[in-house]
């Protein structure tokens, strides 16, 4: 009987230890994981609904090309923000407090920038450009006064913010819309595609074309193809539309020297 309960206690201790390891195991792999945050507009994660408006963004799409056994992706785009309101409703800070050494953000803004500083409508504009120039405005949506900056100073926001976390800021050109020129893609080289580069550069932080990726696919494929990714208007793509975008980001890490996130990727 005694040596019965002997086995008994040696058993029971086997699987707490193993519990015990197991459970450790979990919690040091869950801490030295990375995370991969991306943060955007709609073009990056709009509603996938049905029907007509099947309109999705290319960072719902990027989970699965990663291995999310060792990698977490987190998609907090949000349609209709910009490189500012992302920030002024707190989106930024929230991903602030739990970004951590070895973890990457992928940035891509620009499509909304471009309106009004304090319309009654959105309020969501930046100033053109990359420069300091700054305006002291009135928010009607907010009920707030604010300094409303450049879109580079906004993205340099993001990428200062990201590195003093020690992690890795990546930033994107916008996607082109469906729109053609003289048989091309328009490109936004000259605003937001370049300033988005520019930023990039000066700050020491990756950078995916990926306005010219996604166009020179585009203009491969010839107008006609390109307007069935559009179905509801020249900015959102359907699921076709962005699955091709979300190839072209991939390409973009792959082509990133040095960067480790291509090491993630199925």
């Amino acid at each position: 009987m005694a040596t019965n309960n002997k086995r008994s206690n040696l058993i029971r201790s086997v699987i707490a230890i193993g519990s015990f390891l197991l459970v450790s195991s979990f919690i040091l792999l869950k801490a030295s994981k990375p995370t991969l945050y991306i943060i955007g507009d709609s073009t990056v994660k709009n509603g996938s609904g049905k029907g007509e408006k099947d309109l999705w963004g290319w960072g719902s799409l990027m989970a699965d090309r990663f291995d999310t056994i060792r990698i977490g992706v987190q998609n907090h785009a949000i349609g209709g923000r910009s490189s500012r309101t992302f920030i002024t409703e707190g989106r930024w800070d929230r991903i602030l407090e739990q970004l951590k050494p070895g973890d990457f953000v992928i940035m891509q803004f620009g499509h909304n920038d471009a309106g009004p500083l304090d319309d009654t409508a959105r309020a969501r504009g930046t100033i053109r450009g990359i420069g300091e120039d700054s305006s002291a405005i009135y928010n009607p949506i907010r009920k707030v006064n604010e300094v409303v900056h450049t879109y580079g100073w906004y993205m340099r926001k993001y990428i200062n913010d990201t590195k003093a976390k020690g992690a890795i800021p990546i930033v994107c050109s916008p996607v082109p819309r469906g729109d053609f020129k003289d048989g091309k893609t328009v490109r936004s080289n000259e605003s937001y595609g370049g300033w988005a580069a520019a930023v990039a550069k000066a700050g020491d932080a990756y950078f995916i074309p990926l306005n010219d990726l996604i166009a020179d696919q585009y203009d491969a494929l010839g107008a006609d193809s390109v307007k069935k990714f559009f179905p509801v208007d020249h900015t959102h793509p359907n699921r076709t539309g962005s699955t091709l975008n979300a190839d072209m980001v991939v390409k973009g890490i792959k082509d990133l020297k040095k960067c480790e996130l291509k090491n993630y990727l199925k």
